[in-house]
């Protein structure tokens, strides 16, 4: 299959409009294909994180932004299901609470990130901060910043700053080990109200819905608006963002798992070589086993 790394890459200083993305897109798969497809990556993405926790030389941070229902959490089950949960986190997050609100916005964020070896998964993510918050700028002043008292005051330029801090964030983990990986799962308007109608009539899927959700909904435009803007300001060639389409989970799965694949094996990963004293004691350690 081509490469759905460079079909869904944002390019560095791209001014991208999400109109021009098709979130039906499926690139002539079909359900039943998926599957096959999505079970061989499965096995590739689990043989490659066994030498990536080996050989502890990078941490993996994946970060997963959309809108409600676009299928973030149905992604992470179905990707990630077949890697060894000793070197994979998931991290969801909420509205801050009030001592993230005693710090700068990254400082939880920070306090999340995967350790040498270890994939990290932020479901929802430091970009909140430039999406639900433009969208919301009340929030902002639960921040209590220095010079910020009413919305009025978070204009174009506090906006450029706080995307100059996550892209500053971004660069120090890339210059310390964290490979960066970012999905804006594309969802249509029409699919969000679909899967909406199906939370509120499938009696099981009921806990999925909240009321908030169909507030949020109304404010579609000013979200797309965030997203645009949030994702041209920081998508760059090291920390690029991958906009997928959503409408099909089945090949959002395929293509996620292609770019997480596809990227580590980019790193040209191996298992960590024994000392030369310790490798060349192997076959006496052998021999002293056997005869037991």
């Amino acid at each position: 299959m081509d490469s759905l790394l460079k079909k869904f890459k944002v390019e560095e200083k791209s001014q991208i409009s999400l109109k021009e993305y098709d979130t039906a897109y499926t690139g002539g798969f079909n359900k039943d294909d998926s599957k096959e497809v999505l079970n061989e990556f499965k096995k590739q993405l689990a043989s490659l994180q066994n030498k990536f926790y080996a050989a502890k030389s990078f941490s993996l941070l994946i970060v997963f932004q959309a809108m409600d229902a676009a299928g973030k959490d149905s992604v992470i089950k179905h990707v990630m299901s077949g890697v060894n949960p000793q070197g994979c986190q998931v991290f969801s997050f909420k509205q801050p609470g009030p001592e993230d609100l005693e710090h700068d916005f990254l400082w939880r964020h920070y306090k999340a990130l995967p350790e040498k070896g270890r994939i990290g998964i932020h479901n929802r993510s430091h970009y909140e901060n430039v999406l639900v918050c433009k969208v919301h700028p009340e929030l902002v002043l639960k921040e209590n910043l220095p010079g910020y008292d009413t919305v009025k005051k978070l204009d174009n330029d506090f906006w450029k700053k706080r995307y100059q801090s996550i892209g500053n964030f971004e660069d120090h983990l890339l210059e310390n080990g964290t490979v960066i990986l970012k999905f804006f799962l594309h969802v249509s308007k029409e699919k969000q109200k679909e899967r909406f109608l199906e939370r509120i009539e499938d009696k099981n899927k009921n806990w999925k819905f909240s009321g908030a959700d169909i507030e949020e909904r109304a404010s579609w435009h000013n979200y797309m608006k965030a997203y645009q803007e949030g994702i041209s300001a920081t998508s760059t060639s090291r920390a690029p963002w991958f906009i997928i389409p959503a409408d099909y989970k089945w090949f959002t799965r395929v293509a996620v798992i292609s770019i997480i694949v596809e990227t580590l094996k980019g790193l040209s990963l191996k298992y960590p070589e024994l000392a030369e004293k310790e490798a060349g004691m192997l076959e006496e350690y052998k021999i002293r086993l056997q005869k037991e």
